[in-house]
């Protein structure tokens, strides 16, 4: 029995995203700090990216958003179809903006790649897990239909099927 399909028992720690503590992207050890991201302005201190005036003394790092995104690199994709969502694109698109700004400002490594629609599909791409993860959990809370959330344990993502 592997260790993602035996029971819980109570005290033991499993990954919340089984594969993801392998992510090429992740930091492997703290940066100087302070660093600042010389793309995006973001400020590594206190052992996390933040939204900070740039120190004077900063060194420059690229920030794994701005990372992932030079690198065409998603880390979540979120597919969102259907009648529902095509006739109410806009607003659709709307609340998809609303969080992904949020997101942005509390949390600097979550950020939209793109919004790409085609069809009746459109497709969003994040910079994080996490973020994915919270936009199709927000689009069904907001209208209903149904999430599907498959996590990939080689490829370090997330995508996320929302249909309405």
């Amino acid at each position: 029995m592997s260790e993602h399909t035996r029971p819980f028992k109570p005290g033991e720690h499993k990954p919340v995203y089984p594969g993801l503590e392998n992510d090429p992207y992740a930091l492997r050890g703290k940066l100087p700090e302070p660093s600042a991201c010389p793309t995006c302005g973001a400020v590594y201190e206190n052992g996390r990216w933040q939204w900070l005036s740039r120190p004077q003394d900063a060194k420059e790092v690229v920030c794994t958003a701005c990372r992932r995104t030079a690198e065409h690199m998603p880390a979540g994709y979120v597919y969102i179809e259907g009648s529902f969502a095509n006739d109410h694109r806009a607003e659709v698109l709307g609340l998809i903006n609303h969080h992904a700004a949020r997101a942005k400002t509390e949390h600097p490594m979550q950020r939209v790649m793109s919004i790409d629609t085609a069809d009746d599909k459109t497709v969003v791409t994040t910079t994080d897990v996490h973020l994915a993860r919270d936009l199709g959990s927000a689009l069904q809370s907001a209208f209903q239909g149904t999430l599907d959330l498959k996590y990939s344990d080689d490829e370090h993502l997330v995508r996320a099927y929302w249909q309405r």
